[in-house]
């Protein structure tokens, strides 16, 4: 299957939507915030099932590091979905501090290893331009 920039503009169309939705936030009633959390929530836990669905019937074709990358991150978000619940059950504000600097924390761990996906996203495709063309010479050269 070729690949071809519109996988990109999706992704930054994506960012695009993030980054307005996290600029809403910031005036929005706290209602409004829990709900927009659950709603993220929800749905990064379909994309998250999605994705696993995908590298599963991708698997005989797809190298082994890629799922072992899916189920350490899904292995993460669990841990860290855990932690948010835990944090938010208790109600003092020693907890409601340590859980404000865990949500930062994960918020900056999850915008670095989006950012790296980027990185390997882009090398990927790249690479995956390069081997079709490299097949197209061989292709000529055998004829």
């Amino acid at each position: 299957m070729a690949v071809s920039a519109d996988t990109f503009n999706k992704l930054s169309e994506k960012v695009d939507e993030a980054k307005a939705s996290i600029r809403a936030a910031a005036s929005e009633s706290e209602t409004e915030l829990k709900a927009k959390v659950e709603e993220a929530r929800k749905n990064a836990d379909e994309k998250a099932a999605e994705l696993g669905v995908e590298t599963q019937a991708a698997a005989d074709q797809a190298e082994a590091h890629w799922q072992q990358i899916q189920s350490d991150w899904d292995q993460h978000r669990q841990n860290v979905r855990r932690r948010i619940d835990e944090a938010k059950a208790a109600q003092d504000i020693d907890a409601a501090e340590l859980r404000a600097e865990w949500a930062e924390s994960d918020a900056r761990d999850a915008v670095e290893f989006a950012a790296n996906a980027i990185d390997e996203a882009k090398y990927a495709m790249l690479d995956a331009i390069l081997a079709r063309r490299d097949v197209g010479l061989l292709l000529e050269a055998s004829s």
